[in-house]
């Protein structure tokens, strides 16, 4: 069996990964994954404290976050391609006909 710490250093890996990637990256698609990574990395922890803990609280909420993920996945690439047809790019700094 795998230790709680060893669990939770890949999760806190993955969501600072996510965060550096959200921060850094100006494409609207790999901004997209980068949260699709937080959300792993935080879904992780709630897997593993409910290994921990016994109970199914945390799988639970791993199903909701899993809902989560997909519906912010397919809300978020019908953005991506809506502005990729209209603007012809991806890079956040270029898209300046979004502010009113």
């Amino acid at each position: 069996m795998i230790e709680i710490s060893w669990v939770l250093a890949l999760s806190i890996s993955l969501f600072c990964i996510g965060l550096f990637g959200l921060l850094s990256r100006r494409n609207l698609l790999f901004m997209l994954i980068s949260l699709e990574i937080m959300l792993n990395g935080v879904a992780l922890i709630f897997v593993a404290a409910s290994s921990l803990h016994g109970n199914i609280d945390g799988q639970l909420m791993y199903l909701f976050i899993l809902t989560l993920a997909a519906s912010e996945v397919a809300v978020g690439l019908a953005l991506v391609i809506h502005v990729y047809r209209q603007q012809k790019d991806l890079d956040v700094d270029k898209l300046n006909k979004l502010r009113g």
